[in-house]
């Protein structure tokens, strides 16, 4: 198990930019495929970003790409969610998730390790 603490969340209007950011415990982290979800009221949880243990592969949700970047940093334990041109609709609790394999999953179910979240609101 790796304990995962996202951060980055706040209120902001619609066009800007927001960086989030997950911290994992593990020493192992680089063994972990990561991933973003978000799950918005009323919503169920879906899938935003995810990346391979070594950064080399990454999927992105068809509706964010271009304006979403998952990265890494495995010296940091962490890993980033990049934001551009939010939109009202990207208003959300954003989550961090992983699993220890090889593997890059766009489905939520999948992941076995899950953070408390982070909310994101973008206002109009």
């Amino acid at each position: 198990q790796v304990q995962l603490v996202e951060s980055g969340g706040c209120f902001l209007q619609a066009g800007g930019p927001l960086r989030l950011s997950c911290a994992a415990s593990r020493r192992t982290f680089s063994s972990y495929t990561m991933g973003w979800l978000r799950q918005a009221p009323g919503w169920e949880r879906e899938f935003v970003a995810a990346i391979c243990r070594k950064g080399a592969i990454t999927q992105h949700a068809d509706s964010e790409k271009g304006r979403f970047t998952i990265s890494r940093d495995n010296d940091k334990n962490t890993v980033y969610l990049q934001m551009n041109s939010l939109k009202p609709e990207d208003t959300a609790v954003y989550y961090c998730a992983a699993r220890d394999t090889p593997a890059v999953f766009t489905n939520r179910y999948e992941y076995n390790n899950w953070g408390q979240g982070t909310q994101v609101t973008v206002s109009s």
